[in-house]
């Protein structure tokens, strides 16, 4: 804990970052709640665990990340077993089981094993480094995947399935995969979702067809919280309204607005500029953890470092997306910025293992 060599080379300016991104988040939560007495308690609530968060960060630093890798088949089936645990048991709500609650507190596991399939990647693109164009390989590497997000698409889950093939398809490509491959595994997927939609739950399909065929008129829905979000976002102009001043927020026009549409809260109390220095903090600690993969003594430690960036890359791009009905809604929240405990903790726990990468790879 004590090894000055340990903080030597810890990354301060990312850690930095991720703090003052985190205040800011808890601060949005309190306008964007302002008034709501549901929802009264969830800053103090969201305040602790970024405290907890950032403990969790120091914590997982100290620990040298290859003692991960020897951990990996472990972490696999606990991540397994954790998912068939929340099917069999878990809470209900808005038509999926995801939910658990442990001393009082709602935890999401999918949340959770994102990060738990960061290293289980990282460990076995790692071990197979000079056979990852090999097919046998890509197989392999693809069932494990499929191993695990099985369970969540029974929850239902589309979007916490999707941000792991994500990470599945980056690894390829960071381990050496060619690109036309990963092009071509795109294709594919594309054409397997095509087929499967059918399948879908039927809010799942309701929000693509709702993306695709808007309804103008409608007064709720995601057709009304995405027309809200763009209203808000436009009403801000370049400088805002001010903290606590946006009318679409204050007056609970924008629903869902310190979760999936915080960033349409804070574009209309911060304005375009606001909004540019809020991802622009985000794409600084992106690069960081970019910047540590780049320097990692080792393909395990670069690989949980450019997987992780990627992750924040990928739901920042589709939080954003979505606000600006781009993409159909999805449900991901804005790194460090929207409410949610499972969902900062796995954060923060990325950060924490990007950190150790950082800090042991010259010891």
């Amino acid at each position: 804990m004590f090894n000055k060599e340990v903080w030597r080379h810890f990354d301060y300016w990312l850690f930095g970052a991720v703090v003052v991104l985190s205040i800011f988040g808890i601060a949005m939560i309190r306008s964007a709640i302002a008034g709501n007495i549901d929802l009264a308690t969830i800053d103090r609530s969201q305040t602790m665990f970024v405290a907890l968060g950032l403990v969790i960060i120091l914590i997982v630093a100290v620990i040298d990340y290859r003692y991960w890798s020897s951990l990996a088949n472990l972490l696999y089936f606990f991540g397994i077993g954790f998912l068939i645990i929340i099917l069999l048991i878990g809470n209900i709500a808005f038509g999926s089981t995801r939910w658990i609650v442990i001393a009082g507190i709602n935890i999401q596991p999918s949340e959770l094993v994102k990060i738990i399939m960061i290293i289980v990647l990282a460990d076995f693109f790692a071990r197979n480094k000079d056979r990852v164009s090999g097919f046998a390989t890509i197989v392999r590497s693809f069932a494990l995947t499929v191993g695990m997000v099985i369970w969540i698409l029974l929850q239902p889950n589309l979007s916490t399935s999707i941000v792991i093939f994500v990470i599945w398809g980056a690894m390829l490509w960071l381990s050496g995969l060619p690109v036309k491959y990963i092009a071509i595994f795109a294709v594919f997927g594309v054409v397997a979702f095509g087929l499967l939609f059918p399948f879908l739950e039927t809010y799942q399909q309701q929000r693509i067809f709702n993306f695709i065929f808007p309804n103008p008129n409608a007064s709720y829905g995601d057709n009304y919280n995405v027309e809200q979000a763009l209203i808000t976002i436009g009403s801000g102009g370049w400088f805002g309204m001010g903290y606590g001043h946006g009318t679409q927020v204050q007056l609970r026009f924008l629903k869902v607005r310190h979760t999936d549409f915080i960033f349409a809260s804070m574009a209309e109390e911060f304005g375009f500029i606001g909004t540019v220095l809020v991802i622009s903090v985000l794409v600084f600690i992106i690069l960081r953890c970019f910047r540590v993969a780049r320097r990692a003594a080792d393909p395990f430690g670069a690989l949980i470092a450019y997987g992780f960036g990627a992750l924040l890359f990928f739901q920042t791009s589709v939080n954003i997306g979505v606000n600006l009905n781009v993409i159909p809604v999805t449900g991901l929240t804005l790194p460090f910025v929207s409410y949610g405990g499972s969902s900062l903790i796995s954060l923060v726990l990325g950060i924490g293992l990007v950190e150790s990468v950082a800090a042991h790879s010259k010891l």
